[in-house]
């Protein structure tokens, strides 16, 4: 697949004696899926946020396209293609569907200062966003309130704002939370044919979309990566399965 274009290098954080990330090495590679999962409690969302740059890791460092960024904040990270979307939503559910497209348009850009209006008058940020929410199947909706799409649209829509970026990654925290079956599947599909466009490290509780879509997967259990593997690596085990799955071994 490629060197890596993401790749954490020994990374550990504490908070008082709590060990949230405790020398974590992971790294996604050219045109994959790679699947972070986890009990709850352990660790994933702390390890994302020092590698999307809201949390200095307290050692070790994170590598973008081959560049030490383990110093720069998230917008430096965004800018340099490092797109994310997150597990409670940060979308303006005032603004409109389109609004908040152009709204992560205009974050690639650094234009974050100016006035709204005018910004919605920019032809070239609004063909950016209308082409993001063409891709996640929500041109329909552009006029629509924010607050009124259902909650497997704004998934959709976070998507949207992520893909204005044009990241060269991804880093997705459980998209899949609080979507039905229907739902869950169709952003699997979606999701599925992204990973030729920008690679994806996942954080997911859905166990079945991690399997029909990570051609990797990494265990964290308190912090620690337990294992990495295939699919079929991680469904046989027996450390994952007692510890994450909470299987017995009966051997």
């Amino acid at each position: 697949m490629g060197e890596p274009l993401l790749q954490t290098r020994a990374i550990s954080k504490s908070f008082g004696a709590l060990k949230a990330s405790s020398d974590v090495s992971l790294d996604l590679r050219p045109g994959e899926i790679h699947a972070l999962i986890g009990p709850n409690g352990a660790g994933k969302s702390t390890l994302i946020k020092q590698i999307a740059g809201n949390l200095r890791p307290d050692s070790g460092t994170v590598h973008f396209l081959g560049r030490d960024v383990t110093a720069l904040d998230t917008v430096a990270r965004a800018r340099l293609g490092l797109g994310r979307t997150f597990q409670i939503s940060a979308l303006a559910m005032e603004f409109t569907v389109l609004q908040n497209a152009v709204l992560g348009a205009l974050g690639a850009r650094g234009d974050v200062m100016r006035f709204f209006r005018p910004v919605m008058k920019d032809r070239a940020l609004l063909e950016r966003a209308q082409e993001a929410l063409e891709r996640v199947g929500l041109q329909d909706h552009a006029t629509t309130r924010t607050a009124e799409l259902s909650h497997g649209q704004r998934r959709q829509l976070e998507v949207a704002v992520a893909l204005t970026l044009r990241p060269r990654a991804f880093l997705m925290d459980e998209p899949m939370a609080g979507l039905g079956a229907g739902g869950s599947k169709r952003l699997t599909g979606f999701l599925d044919g992204l990973r030729a466009e920008a690679p994806i490290l996942l954080v997911e509780h859905d166990m079945d979309a991690v399997f029909a879509l990570a051609d990797r997967i990494s265990v964290l259990v308190y912090g620690q990566i337990i294992a990495t593997g295939t699919a079929a690596d991680i469904r046989g085990n027996a450390e994952v399965r007692r510890a994450y799955l909470g299987e017995e071994d009966t051997a």
